[in-house]
C-alpha cells in the first residue's frame, strides 16, 4: 500500500483564500481569533454559493424540470460529502438541519418525548454547551425523568468515577456529551461514555460542533447513536448543519417538524411520512447553504484534518513558549496583581493567563 506524506499546512497560502482578510482594521491586517464561535468563508465556498444561485437554483425533489434536477443532484451530492466526512454507514442517516442546536433539539423532542418518563435518567456533563444541556433539561422536566450531570475534576476533565453513583439514580436512558468542550477545549472520552451508555441500555448523543473543524470524526468508531455539528464553524455557511443518527432509531422516531417534502401522502383521515432522511427535512430546506456545506467539507478535507491538528499543536507550543517568556517577569506579575484590587473582571482574565490550570493549556480554542 502506498504511503502518502502529510502535507504541512501553509497558513499564509490559506489566508489568501479568505477575502475578508484582505482588509485592514485600524491600519493593521485583520486578525480574527473567534473562529471557535464562527469561522470565515474561503473563496471556494463563496464561489460555490454564488455559482449555485446564479446557474442552478430551484427547489429540490419537487420538480421534473432541468433546474430542479440539477439542484437536487447538488443537494444530495452535498449530503454524500457530509456523510462521508463523519464516516456514516449510509447517507440516508445524514439529515440536514439548521445547525447543531436544531439537531440536538430534534433528538430531544422526537426521541425523548416518546422514550423518557419517571424513573428514567438523562445524563449530561458539566462541560456541555447550552445547546446540549438545556434541551435535555427541558425534556426531562416535561417527561418526569431525572436530569443529572457528570462533574469535572480539578483538571477540567470528566469524573468518570461518578458513573456508578449516577447509575443508582434510576434507569439511564440518555447520555449526552460534547466531543470537544467549547469552554475549556477538553477532548472528552466519548467512546468510553458510549460503551457505558450502551451497557445501561441508553442512547449516546454527541455534540461535535467544536470537534468537526479540528478532528477526524468517525461515528462508527465513536459508537454513538446520534452526532450533531454545524457548517458555520468549519468554513461553511450559517443556518445549516447536520444530524447523523442510526437508521433504526431514526425510523422509529416521530417527525420533528411537519409539512412539505417530509410527507409521503395526505388524506383527511391520515398523513404518512417520507423515508429517511426526508422524514426529518420539512419544508424548503436551506438548499444553497447545504451545497455550500458540501463545498466547506471539500475545503477542509483538501487542507487535511491531520495538517490542521499538527498546525494547532505548533501554535499551542509557540503560545506556551511566549506565555512563559512574557509572564514570568516580576514586573508583569506585580501589575496584574495590583489590578486585581481595582477590576476583578479584567484581572481574572489576565490572571487566568498567568496562572492558568493545566486543562486550559491542553485543549484547543
Amino acid at each position: 500500500m502506498a504511503i502518502t506524506a502529510q502535507t504541512k499546512l501553509d497558513a499564509g497560502k490559506l489566508r489568501a483564500d479568505f477575502p475578508i482578510f484582505e482588509q485592514e482594521i485600524r491600519g493593521k491586517p485583520l486578525a480574527y481569533l473567534d473562529s471557535a464561535v464562527s469561522s470565515h468563508k474561503p473563496r471556494q465556498v463563496l464561489d460555490k454559493l454564488r455559482t449555485f444561485y446564479e446557474t442552478s437554483y430551484a427547489n429540490v425533489h419537487r420538480g421534473v424540470y432541468t433546474l430542479s434536477e440539477i439542484a437536487t443532484a447538488e443537494y444530495e451530492g452535498a449530503r454524500e460529502k457530509v456523510a462521508q466526512f463523519v464516516n456514516a454507514p449510509d447517507a440516508r442517516e445524514l439529515i440536514f438541519t439548521h445547525g447543531a442546536t436544531e439537531s440536538i433539539n430534534l433528538v430531544a423532542y422526537a426521541w425523548g418525548l416518546d422514550n423518557l418518563g419517571p424513573g428514567d435518567v438523562v445524563v449530561v456533563t458539566e462541560l456541555e454547551h447550552h445547546s446540549n444541556f438545556v434541551p435535555w433539561q427541558y425534556i426531562a422536566k416535561r417527561t418526569g425523568a431525572t436530569f443529572t450531570a457528570i462533574p469535572l475534576d480539578e483538571h477540567g476533565e470528566l469524573r468518570l468515577d461518578t458513573l456508578d453513583e449516577i447509575k443508582r439514580l434510576g434507569n439511564v436512558k440518555v447520555v449526552a456529551n460534547n466531543l470537544v468542550s467549547n469552554a475549556l477545549g477538553t477532548i472528552n472520552p466519548v467512546e468510553r461514555l458510549a460503551a457505558w451508555a450502551h451497557d445501561q441500555g441508553a442512547i449516546m448523543v454527541v455534540d461535535a460542533a467544536q470537534a468537526a473543524p479540528h478532528h477526524a470524526i468517525d461515528v462508527q468508531q465513536l459508537d454513538c447513536d446520534f452526532l450533531a455539528f454545524s457548517s458555520h464553524k468549519m468554513c461553511g455557511p450559517t443556518s445549516v448543519g447536520a444530524l447523523w443518527g442510526r437508521a433504526s432509531l431514526l425510523e422509529a422516531m416521530a417527525p420533528f417538524n411537519l409539512g412539505g417534502h417530509m410527507i409521503r401522502s395526505v388524506s383527511l383521515e391520515e398523513t404518512t411520512w417520507g423515508q429517511l432522511p426526508y422524514k426529518f427535512e420539512a419544508g424548503t430546506q436551506p438548499i444553497a447553504e447545504a451545497v455550500g456545506f458540501g463545498a466547506a467539507v471539500d475545503y477542509v478535507t483538501d487542507v487535511g484534518i491531520g495538517a490542521i491538528e499538527d498546525h494547532e499543536r505548533e501554535l499551542l507550543a509557540y503560545a506556551l513558549g511566549r506565555r512563559l517568556e512574557y509572564f514570568d517577569r516580576p514586573a508583569v506579575r506585580r501589575i496584574v496583581r495590583d489590578a486585581a484590587a481595582h477590576d476583578y473582571r479584567w484581572s481574572s482574565i489576565v490572571l487566568g493567563i498567568v496562572e492558568s490550570p493545566p486543562f486550559l493549556l491542553r485543549g484547543r480554542p
